[in-house]
């Protein structure tokens, strides 16, 4: 079979390399993929958002399957349009999209529902936003309706850098078109938990649960990111929170989205807080999240591309979504300056080693080498039979990468130590 896979950073890294393991897949394209990628697929210089160019590559190509990874193809209706010729995708339709693509719709999805969040209210109007902030105080938290490359939320602490925030979004369009309507929210306290989740539409299957590390220095201080890096399985996400969710969050999400005509098919991500009164759900996205899908993937024991194909004709329930008992850690190399201004264009060294599991985010080849090309360049996994091993050795197998104006927390993991240590 010919899959192609549309994206080209770590979590795209991560996909390919687990489809790899099915013997079925006999040829895999990576539209545009990267420079690390084009180890494991053929590359193809197709930008993600072209849809009509993905579309017209998987004709030409007779590509049998097709995984939409990106957030940005999704919402603009590329498994629509691939599906319109004939040709099967794992990955939400335009319509199932929306959830990730206007926080608005979202929020007021789990409003109707009854799905635990934070209370709210939506605005397009500049004034009035500010009217609510001086009557709600700090801290609050503001958010994008659309799209923002994951830098879409601000947490002000004060309601003056509140109400900058909304100038920057709804005057200054920092985020463009994104933030024409915000979404501002109260302020949650407690740990944060990523959970996948395959789903058919009908039936759901959680996958690992994972913690994200999105603040760009070490102890959770500086500018958000896209993910420093993660580690699964998150301590803090207990059997019995697990169950509860469920009930509570995950089935009534996928009910609600089919009521509203929406039926999800894909990956749903659950991006959760353990409040004082129970998980409530920070954000939905339409996609694999990046980087938890660099630790969660590698402790997947179940064929991934039986799971997709399953998702896609809706016979997930009768699969069997089987995890390793072990544990993962990601460590993510970014770019000194990062997610700000950073230089690019450095010889990315790689160990040669058989047993660092790395996945490249952002880097070209050129020539047969590998050069740094962009802020997150790649992530280091590893997968041991403990937390704390899984951290070490992470660590460990990021000092065998080199390049110059690497970038690195030197805490990935270490909230969910010091919880197991408390349990214990």
């Amino acid at each position: 079979m010919k899959i192609l896979v549309v994206g080209g950073g770590g979590r795209e890294h991560a996909i390919i390399k687990k489809l790899k393991e099915n013997r079925q897949i006999e040829k895999i394209y990576a539209l545009p993929g990267n420079g690390g990628i084009a180890s494991d697929a053929e590359c193809v210089a197709i930008n993600a958002k072209d849809i009509q160019g993905i579309v017209n590559f998987a004709k030409g190509h007779a590509v049998d399957y097709a995984v939409v990874a990106p957030d940005d193809p999704l919402v603009l209706g590329a498994v629509d349009a691939l599906n319109m010729e004939g040709i099967p995708c794992f990955g939400p339709t335009k319509a199932a999209a929306v959830i990730e693509g206007s926080k608005v719709f979202s929020k007021n999805l789990m409003k109707k529902y009854h799905i635990p969040t934070a209370s709210y209210a939506t605005f397009s109007d500049i004034e009035n936003a500010y009217a609510y902030i001086e009557q709600q105080g700090a801290p609050i938290v503001i958010k994008a309706d659309g799209l923002a490359l994951g830098k879409g939320v601000i947490l002000a602490k004060t309601v003056e850098e509140a109400k900058n925030a909304v100038y920057m979004i709804m005057k200054e369009k920092v985020f463009g078109e994104s933030g024409n309507y915000i979404v501002i929210e109260e302020f949650l306290e407690g740990p944060e938990v990523s959970v996948l989740a395959f789903t058919d539409g009908k039936s759901i299957k959680p996958m690992i649960s994972s913690m994200d590390h999105k603040r760009a220095g070490n102890g959770d201080t500086g500018l958000n990111t896209g993910g420093m890096g993660t580690v699964a399985p998150n301590p803090f996400y207990t059997p019995d929170l697990a169950e509860q969710c469920m009930h509570e969050i995950f089935l009534p999400t996928i009910n609600a989205m089919r009521s509203e005509g929406r039926e999800f098919r894909g990956c749903l991500y659950f991006g959760l807080m353990l409040t004082q009164n129970g998980p409530k759900v920070i954000e939905y996205n339409c996609r694999f999240g990046d980087p938890e899908t660099q630790v969660v993937l590698p402790l997947l024991e179940s064929d991934l591309f039986t799971i997709m194909q399953a998702c896609t004709n809706g016979s997930l329930e009768q699969v069997d979504v089987r995890f390793k008992k072990e544990c993962a850690c990601c460590v993510v190399l970014a770019s000194e300056g990062y997610p700000q201004k950073y230089k690019t264009g450095f010889e990315i060294v790689l160990p040669n080693d058989g047993e660092s599991e790395i996945y490249i985010a952002g880097a070209k080849l050129d020539q047969g080498k590998l050069y740094t090309a962009g802020g997150r360049v790649l992530g280091v996994t590893a997968v041991e039979s403990t937390l704390k091993r899984a951290i070490d050795k992470a660590y460990e197998n990021v000092e065998k990468v080199h390049f110059a104006n690497a970038y690195y927390r030197i805490d990935i993991g270490k909230k969910a130590l010091l919880a197991q240590q408390t349990e214990a």
